[in-house]
């Protein structure tokens, strides 16, 4: 069989080690650097989490959707729960009778539809997820804050667009900021 030119091999992991130090390609390595640390910072906390919460990294998934969306005061069906977690309807009623027998979550009737039911978190899930995670997120506030306005609308910027890359917005679902 013919060799592949280089041009036309799929590109592998980068190999930061010979990357330039200097100058914007500098700069980028810097970058890709700083989010492949953070990403490791982020995997070792959510397995921290995993281990002292006894959840799997789905059940952790739903249980982050669910104090982002109480947060901002919406309720979270089912369906949203398996379409934010893309799973099927059989495994998102396994996740919440199991996550409902450990006291993380409860199934309460939606407000406004009698016939529809919303995913809750138990004040105990909650709590035990602000442990791990607020003081966490009172240190990232902290460094953020460091920074001007003009820097953290780059910033933001930057991680949405990261964002897209590892998770790109589905057909009809908007962008992340941008």
């Amino acid at each position: 069989m013919p060799e592949i030119a280089d041009r036309e091999r799929p590109a592998g992991p980068p190999d930061f080690a010979s990357m330039p130090a200097d100058g914007h390609a500098g700069a980028v390595t810097r970058v890709l650097l700083a989010v492949r640390a953070f990403s490791d910072a982020m995997d070792r906390m959510l397995g921290d989490m995993k281990g002292d919460m006894d959840v799997n990294a789905t059940d952790l998934g739903a249980l982050r959707m669910l104090v982002i969306r109480a947060q901002a005061g919406s309720a979270v069906s089912p369906h949203e729960l398996a379409r934010h977690l893309r799973i099927s309807s059989a495994s998102t009623t396994k996740l919440l009778d199991r996550m409902e027998a450990s006291g993380h979550l409860e199934r309460r009737p939606h407000p406004s539809d009698r016939r529809a039911r919303v995913v809750v978190l138990t004040e105990k899930s909650r709590a035990a997820f602000h442990h791990h995670f607020g003081e966490r997120m009172r240190g990232m506030r902290v460094v953020a804050e460091r920074y001007g306005e003009d820097e953290l609308d780059v910033i933001a910027r930057f991680m949405g667009e990261i964002g897209d890359v590892l998770d790109p917005p589905e057909p009809g679902r908007a962008a992340t900021v941008g």
